[in-house]
């Protein structure tokens, strides 16, 4: 099943990402897993970029409930990955969080793209909680 990219969407962040060798699998290309990862971490970065801590288990932050990723050409070493993440669908505790990859040297062509949908949570309580006014306005279009 491919899931696809809302065309109604808010770019909030870019990055680029060295391919590491050892991030290649025995097919000569970037590991499957590796894809998730690139992702995860344009949202933790991007989240750091906000002045949200991410490392601490107390205060509020976001989780993910899904993740997918398409895949459409392969990433190979050497290069770099540009990553431009998304953001859409602000709702009382969620957003839905989009990210393509290309090459740095080829930025028009995706390679793979993705998403998660992110919830907001109290981490003491371990419950969803409301998207703060700051969030909820960087969120919406």
């Amino acid at each position: 099943m491919r899931i696809e990219l809302p065309a109604k969407k808010k770019l909030v962040y870019e990055m680029s990402i060295p391919i590491r060798w050892g991030d290649m699998d025995a097919m000569g290309h970037l590991n499957n897993g590796t894809y998730f990862r690139y992702l995860e971490t344009a949202r933790i970065d991007w989240m750091s970029s906000l002045g949200v801590p991410t490392n601490a288990p107390e205060g509020e932050g976001m989780v993910i409930v899904n993740a997918f990723c398409n895949f459409y050409r392969q990433l190979e070493y050497p290069g770099n990955v540009l990553l431009k993440m998304y953001v859409s669908d602000p709702a009382r505790t969620t957003f839905e969080t989009w990210g393509t990859m290309a090459r740095a040297d080829a930025p028009d062509v995706v390679c793979a793209e993705g998403g998660a949908t992110t919830i907001w949570i109290d981490y003491g309580k371990q419950k969803a909680t409301t998207l703060p006014d700051w969030l909820r306005s960087l969120v919406s279009d």
